[in-house]
């Protein structure tokens, strides 16, 4: 079947999917069908990208994108100010260029002029219409609404000033902020920042969750929750490749709603997927050495993509000393914390847990890939048994048998980890007992401060050190500072970034403070995590990104045979 023929086929059964639910899963199944046609390497079959989301889609608004599959739908159907680049650096994208005041306080944005909405029949005509400045500024002011309820709102929080979004003319948009926040454009980078008509969400209300509009390279086609969304190529998308040619090159996304992840795999395996992201630990050691490479069956049948994310994966300690659950606590003693560091081969763990996926956490909690070099200058802790051995001494706690069993929180998808952590300790004279929960249960409890052990995980919102910081400042509640970690020269030191403009110098400012959270171990780091996709041989040009977002605009298939 031709991909023409194909597409089409999708068009007319979205018409019926208000039916019964049989009516419904019997439209999904055929649209299926139709779409698995489209996978031809035909020049003049349609070229459609396939994906699971395991997880589900909750939303297709970009105020509540907090979630990375939200995250990747949305990245499809909108723009922002300006955008991460495949080397982590802030690149322009709806702004052509920005300005930045001697004060740093205001910033000035030169929007294109040749971006449009997708069309809608909110538009006049049911045409898109262009975007302008008075856009940016409504869509940003939605994120701190509180009637919008934003789970973005605190992007923005205590950094801008009153009447901080303006728009001059139709194409210059100024923001100003209350202090000077280098990160700032890494913020509005952000899926929360996109850009969005405010008529189209006036129009459909609560409901704009499923009828997005927006100016990105995808246009939406077709949800139904549970089973099937298709995008389609947005024939208006304003940007183009090196050679003239306009993005996207697919002509469609389609994402399949499969919760069990040996479903996905097989799905895969089959040839209808075009890529997983990730591996499902059962399934890691069929496809993968202890190396990190692809066992020699797979070479010829799938292509291994690998790359630095910024990302850290860690236990962590409360050290709010008035807090019940420190009373009589061994943890209270930062000997202690620190032995616990010592005690745990990160290098085995990542070989045998993970086949060498990411790296061991031996230096800070910030990773690799950001221009502070924090991975490379912060002393962190090797493992050293002995040393261990000699800081429990110290504290007086020298056996398994003085030692009080302390609880490791921890969820499912981690309880190995966790269990080998725990035999780690054991073998050094830390007494700890794995309590597997589940993440929403987890969640609450570290955000309410009563889990005294627990393993946490940071992904960046933005590629900036000071990210990683944040966890550690003590005017932040949990999240994200969950230790509750409170040292006053770590806040000076934070404080005193957010004011440097100079980059050399304020990157030697998250060094000191990174290696201050070290020191002070309310932190266990384990390692820096790594992005893998298992892709298909016939798509073409996945580029890597620092941030594991879904990037397609210049994805395209083409079957080797």
């Amino acid at each position: 079947m031709k991909g023409v023929q194909a597409f089409t086929g999708a068009k007319r059964w979205g018409v019926i999917l208000t039916g019964s639910k049989s009516t419904c899963l019997a439209c999904i199944w055929c649209l299926c069908l139709l779409l698995a046609g489209c996978k031809g390497g035909d020049a003049t079959n349609k070229q459609v990208f396939f994906y699971n989301e395991a997880t589900g889609i909750a939303t297709l608004d970009p105020a509540f994108a907090k979630n990375q599959s939200i995250m990747w739908a949305t990245h499809q159907l909108y723009n922002t100010l300006v955008e991460v680049d495949s080397n982590g650096s802030i690149a322009p994208s709806l702004a052509l260029r920005w300005d930045i005041s001697p004060d740093r306080l205001l910033y000035t944005f030169h929007l294109r002029q040749d971006v449009f909405f997708h069309d809608n029949e909110v538009f006049a005509g049911g045409r898109g219409r262009r975007m302008t400045a008075q856009d940016v500024v409504y869509s940003l002011q939605r994120i701190t609404d509180k009637t919008t309820a934003s789970s973005g709102a605190w992007i923005f929080n205590n950094r801008i000033a009153e009447q901080g979004f303006t728009a001059v003319d139709d194409s210059t948009f100024c923001l100003r902020l209350l202090q000077p926040f280098h990160p700032i454009l890494g913020i509005l980078s952000m899926q929360y920042c996109s850009v969005i008509p405010r008529e189209v969400v006036d129009h459909y209300g609560r409901d704009f969750r499923r009828h997005p509009c927006g100016t990105g390279p995808f246009r939406f086609k077709f949800w139904v929750e549970g089973q099937s969304l298709v995008l389609e190529k947005n024939p208006q998308y304003w940007e183009k490749d090196s050679i003239g040619k306009q993005l996207p090159y697919l002509d469609a996304v389609h994402v399949s709603f499969y919760d069990n992840r040996a479903t996905e795999f097989l799905q895969f395996r089959q040839g209808r997927l075009s890529f997983i992201n990730d591996i499902e630990p059962s399934f890691k050691d069929e496809v993968l050495t202890k190396t990190g490479t692809l066992r020699p069956q797979w070479k010829d049948k799938i292509l291994l993509h690998k790359h630095a994310y910024l990302a850290t994966e860690y236990f962590g300690i409360l050290t709010d000393e008035e807090n019940p659950l420190l009373k009589g606590s061994p943890l209270r003693s930062k000997a202690i914390r620190q032995a616990i560091n010592y005690a745990i081969d990160r290098r085995k763990l990542m070989m045998y847990l993970r086949n060498s996926i990411g790296l061991p956490a031996e230096a800070g909690m910030v990773p690799g890939g950001l221009p502070s070099q924090n991975e490379q200058l912060v002393k962190g802790y090797p493992y050293n048994p002995a040393k261990a051995r000699e800081l429990l001494k110290q504290a007086g706690l020298g056996n398994a048998a003085t030692w009080p069993v302390t609880k490791l929180l921890t969820i499912p998808v981690y309880a190995d980890m966790a269990s080998f952590v725990a035999r780690e300790l054991d073998e050094v004279g830390i007494n700890v007992q794995v309590e597997v929960v589940q993440k929403s249960l987890l969640l609450e409890l570290t955000s309410h401060s009563n889990a005294l052990f627990f393993r946490g995980s940071w992904i960046a919102d933005y590629p900036d050190a000071e990210n990683f910081m944040t966890l550690f400042y003590s005017k932040n509640p949990a999240p994200p500072n969950y230790t509750r970690y409170k040292n006053p020269a770590f806040d000076r030191l934070y404080e005193a970034a957010l004011r440097e403009t100079n980059d050399s110098l304020r990157y030697i400012l998250y060094r000191q403070m990174d290696q201050l959270v070290i020191d002070d171990a309310p932190v266990v780091p384990l390692f820096y995590d790594m992005v893998i996709h298992l892709v298909n041989p016939d798509v073409h040009n996945m580029q890597p990104n620092a941030l594991n977002l879904l990037e397609l605009r210049r994805v395209y298939i083409q079957n080797p045979s």
